[in-house]
């Protein structure tokens, strides 16, 4: 494991601790409310700041939980974190939300980790890729609540079988650990929301896109990155020629 994918998983996985802890210490009042939600942000926030300020000192950070001080965009090195990715899942005392810790070196991802403390795992850019197979029936990972209609769309062009889960890095951890086959989000996101999951996802030889096909790009000046894609290669193809028929519907 490098230095620097060492690092992003010792911090994925010492948050998520620190993050049970605030759970599993939660009363039965206390699930699903806003002040949970709030408490466990703040708790893991603080957490990676102090640690990334003492171990990182010279590098910059990008974090959903943080003022964004736009001196990163001349930095060299930017964590991009998000101290707790599905806080309503994390409130709510179920098991699939996640911690995501990410490094972008001079233009690219170099280093990420996701960590699901509900499943006790964390997943790195150091773990070995995985040898893929080509599914019989592709398995989608959606949101618990509904897929959006392009996805739904793409659901019915695939014939895949939709499988609810909770949070973003939840479904792309799905798809590197071989639960699914398939996380394709198009609701609007940020550069935390992705960089940790594409960063893990890439190293396992998964494909990651934009849903039009064209890269993932990291340490923007605004960080509003708002759909992805992450698949087994073997169906990277036929995923995006669907999804291109199905935009350019959209457009007409």
């Amino acid at each position: 494991m490098t230095n620097d994918a060492k690092a992003a998983a010792a911090l994925a996985r010492e948050a998520g601790q620190l993050l049970l802890d605030v759970q599993r210490n939660a009363s039965a009042d206390e699930l699903g409310t806003k002040d949970l939600k709030d408490r466990g942000d703040a708790a893991s926030q603080r957490y990676l700041a102090q640690a990334l300020a003492e171990r990182q000192p010279g590098d910059a950070v990008l974090s959903e939980e943080a003022a964004d001080d736009l001196a990163r965009l001349d930095a060299k090195r930017v964590w991009i974190i998000d101290p707790l990715d599905g806080t309503r899942e994390f409130s709510e005392g179920r098991h699939d939300w996640a911690v995501h810790v990410a490094l972008w070196s001079e233009g690219e991802l170099s280093a990420g980790a996701v960590a699901l403390p509900g499943v006790d795992t964390v997943l790195s850019s150091a773990d070995a890729p995985r040898q893929w197979q080509r599914p019989d029936r592709i398995r989608l990972a959606v949101s618990r609540s509904r897929a959006t209609a392009l996805v739904q769309a793409l659901a019915d062009e695939l014939g895949a079988e939709l499988v609810p889960m909770g949070s973003a890095g939840y479904k792309a951890a799905a798809v590197v650990r071989g639960e699914v086959d398939a996380y394709v989000h198009t609701g609007g996101q940020y550069e935390w929301d992705s960089a940790a999951p594409v960063a893990v996802a890439r190293a396992a030889g998964l494909f990651t896109s934009r849903v039009d096909g064209s890269p993932l790009v990291y340490n923007n000046e605004n960080p509003y990155l708002p759909d992805l894609v992450v698949c087994n290669p073997l169906i990277a193809d036929d995923v995006l020629r669907r999804l291109s028929a199905l935009l350019e519907g959209e457009s007409r």
